[in-house]
């Protein structure tokens, strides 16, 4: 049965923060066609429905598939007429997906966003290189400073799904900043497979540091936040300009994954954990104050009860500011994937939760080393009686917040203000505008 309507198309985003900004260039590009066009509307009257999936682990793999299946239903129904899926999911296994969900009109992967748009009725705009309509709120934005990657790190897919390493010039980089400042955009969030590989494939060498620079001397960049460094092969120099600008926040998001030399071979992360614990110190010597993220994995091929030991004994002397851990999922294709996944489910999430109760615990003890102390929040949001803001030591949706009451304070969300905090939990602030 066919709907009556115009077409109008709704996207919804599954995965990570990459993800967003493909949507964000899908949704530019259709609302420059002049389509009408939404993303992930609750109230969307779209007849057409593009799904941005992910398949880097086994539980992100499971929502694509649910939201697939949920819209082929609703298809089936005649409540849309058109349901097409693009990203990592589509990318690795459009073969089988076109199997066994064969009332998807057509699947696409990463790279072929032109294709998709002439599935939709649109044409690929050349000229919108760079621009891109938010899904985030306007303060702030992601963006991909490269795509791919050249890393064989043995539990991720992601070169499978997103090719090899290719940078985005200086330039264009520098254009989509200015683009997103005019714009009100006050927080740039650089992301990549690997932000410390950036340039090697353009310019030869790594360049990290001066793209640091360039965006830094942007007008209106007011905060720059560092996502995804790769500990190997770190390019050192980049912590210089971190400590000496002010709009960059004193903050680095880097994966360590693990902290046994054991782990670190099998995961073929190309460092050890020596090295590891000297680029840690490196990063905290050079800038003073700075919050470092780490993720983690528990559970992988070969971790052995002594290798988690020494992930636990890692994370209890370096204190990280912030930090997330994943069970290991056993990924077909991968390196890892060709070895015995021998450590069971359970035990994964044993050591998972004993790694984050261990965090917690620091994070307590950092955040009541706050209290009475003034810092500067940028506000994302309202959420019941609290305004709901960010230091420039957390990155939205994966950090730390700050809470304010809104019957005693005034702010005005996208804006900054300076808070003294007031009390402290696990892994919030509370606090009063000064």
């Amino acid at each position: 049965m066919k709907t009556k309507k115009a077409n109008s198309i709704n996207i919804i985003t599954l995965g990570c923060s990459k993800n967003t900004v493909d949507s964000e260039v899908m949704y530019s590009q259709l609302k420059a066609n002049n389509i009408k066009v939404t993303h992930e509307s609750n109230t969307s009257d779209a007849n057409i429905i593009v799904i941005n999936t992910c398949g880097f682990i086994e539980n992100a793999k499971a929502e694509s598939i649910n939201t697939i299946l949920h819209y082929a239903e609703e298809k089936e129904k005649g409540k849309i007429d058109k349901l097409y899926v693009t990203g990592c999911l589509s990318q690795r296994y459009k073969p089988d997906l076109e199997k066994e969900i064969p009332n998807v009109d057509e699947y696409f992967g990463t790279q072929h966003l032109p294709e998709l748009l002439k599935a939709l009725g649109a044409n690929y705009k050349h000229e919108l290189i760079g621009e891109r309509l938010l899904t985030t709120p306007q303060h702030y934005a992601y963006l991909k400073i490269s795509e791919g990657c050249d890393r064989p790190c043995s539990f991720c897919a992601i070169p499978i799904m997103r090719g090899k390493h290719v940078s985005k010039s200086f330039e264009q980089i520098e254009t989509e900043v200015k683009g997103l400042v005019k714009n009100g955009t006050k927080e740039i969030l650089l992301i990549a497979q690997d932000s410390t590989y950036y340039g090697l494939d353009l310019y030869g060498d790594r360049k990290l540091a001066e793209l640091l620079k360039r965006i830094s001397d942007i007008d209106g960049a007011e905060w720059i936040r560092l996502h995804y460094a790769y500990p190997s092969q770190f390019p050192i120099e980049a912590l210089d300009v971190i400590n000496e600008r002010n709009n960059i926040c004193k903050y680095i998001d880097i994966p360590l994954q693990h902290a046994s030399d054991n782990m670190l071979k099998i995961m073929r992360r190309g460092i050890t954990a020596s090295r590891t614990q000297e680029v840690v110190d490196t990063i905290r010597e050079k800038v003073p104050g700075i919050a470092i993220r780490t993720t983690l994995i528990a559970g992988h091929p070969g971790e052995t009860e002594k290798d988690f030991v020494e992930l636990c004994e890692f994370v209890e002397r370096n204190r990280f500011d912030r930090l997330g851990i994943f069970t290991y999922s056993h990924e077909e294709g991968t390196h890892a994937g060709s070895l015995i996944d021998d450590v069971p489910q359970n035990i994964k999430e044993e050591r998972a939760a004993s790694i984050m109760e261990i965090q917690q615990g620091i994070s307590s003890e950092i955040n009541q080393q706050k209290i009475g102390k003034t810092f500067q929040v940028l506000f994302d949001r309202k959420e019941g009686n609290n305004w709901v803001g960010r230091t420039e030591f957390d990155s939205p949706e994966v950090d730390n917040e700050v809470l304010v009451d809104a019957k005693n304070n005034f702010v005005r969300l996208g804006d900054f203000a300076n808070v003294k905090i007031t009390s402290a939990e696990e892994f919030d602030l509370l606090g009063d505008v000064v």
